[in-house]
């Protein structure tokens, strides 16, 4: 017997900044390494199918901000891993809703394992990408920004391996 997995709906469980009144958001940046020991990161399209971003969504009053991160992969990207220390948190405008500024978190996740079905498959899709085509191609500049500190945190830590 298969379970299924649903992605959580509204807004009832949300958090919201005391500073901006915008909602609290959580992401992660999916990646893995290669045999050459190069990044490769997953990104997803938005909903409507265009873009290239990384899974985030609200952080809801009955999890941790870690939780937050992996439900937001495992529902948008179909990808289970573990989150790392947090890249840090920027403010950024709503597309939305033009008049909200929001607080986005942002986790490396280290993939574990890819699922062939996940919660919002039929309305997103998911790709590895190198860093320099993420660079390129996604519009977030926080987003950008995260990755820059990933890359600098994976660079450090290669580095301190060959020591």
């Amino acid at each position: 017997m298969a379970a299924v997995l649903v992605a959580r709906q509204g807004r009832e469980l949300q958090r919201y900044s005391q500073r901006t009144g915008g909602r609290i958001v959580v992401g992660c940046i999916p990646y893995r390494v290669r045999c050459d020991g190069e990044l490769e990161v997953l990104v997803i399209t938005s909903q409507k199918g265009h873009g290239m971003m990384f899974p985030k969504g609200g952080w809801e009053e009955d999890e941790s901000m870690d939780e937050a991160a992996r439900r937001e992969a495992l529902e948008e990207a179909g990808v289970l891993g573990d989150t790392e220390p947090v890249l840090g948190f920027w403010h950024y405008k709503s597309r939305r809703y033009v008049d909200q500024t929001y607080e986005g978190f942002m986790f490396p996740l280290r993939v574990a394992d890819e699922l062939h079905q996940w919660p919002e498959m039929a309305s997103r899709k998911r790709t590895w990408a190198t860093v320099n085509q993420v660079m390129d191609g996604c519009p977030h500049l926080w987003m950008r920004e995260a990755l820059e500190k990933l890359v600098a945190r994976h660079a450090m830590a290669m580095l301190q391996s060959a020591l």
